[in-house]
């Protein structure tokens, strides 16, 4: 069975936090103090809203909280204005996703850089033209072998027998 993880322990981690806060106002130094204070208010926030979508999940007989559930409990919270951002960053989500799944293939499975794959069929490509040679030359040989042979067979039966049955020598 699982144990129950203190709550003051589930925070937003610090340096992500820090992270946000200098891509944000890169021109401000900001307290320490500060800094717990937003990481504090972030993680209560993320609290209230899985609370309120939660809720709405439940309400709505699901096991799984979804999207929808996360932009009702900002609506049933007041947070309307920040909907329209949500849905951005969901749509961006999602095209992201999509992406990423149309972009998985069977090669990129495989664990093996792009660099040495282009490297392995650049050797097959050579492989195959220096096989294509060989067979073509090998053709070629024949039938200059054969060429050879009609024409040694049309001189030898052009040239008249010096025999009086008619063999030739």
């Amino acid at each position: 069975m699982a144990e129950a993880v203190p709550e003051e322990e589930l925070t937003i981690p610090r340096a992500a936090m820090n992270k946000m806060i200098k891509e944000i106002v890169p021109s401000v130094r900001v307290a320490n103090e500060a800094r717990e204070l937003i990481l504090n208010c972030c993680s209560e926030f993320i609290h209230l809203l899985a609370s309120e979508a939660n809720d709405i999940c439940t309400q709505q007989q699901k096991k799984t909280i979804n999207a929808e559930h996360i932009l009702g409990a900002l609506d049933r919270l007041g947070f309307n204005d920040y909907r329209t951002d949500a849905e951005a960053v969901l749509k961006d989500c999602k095209a992201v996703a999509a992406k990423r799944r149309r972009q998985s293939t069977r090669l990129e499975n495989l664990g093996i850089p792009e660099e040495e794959l282009l490297r392995q069929q650049q050797e097959l490509f050579a492989r195959a033209r220096e096989e294509q040679a060989a067979a073509e030359q090998a053709q070629w040989l024949q039938l200059q072998a054969e060429a050879q042979m009609s024409l040694q067979q049309q001189q030898h039966g052009d040239v008249p027998s010096n025999s009086e049955d008619g063999e030739y020598s």
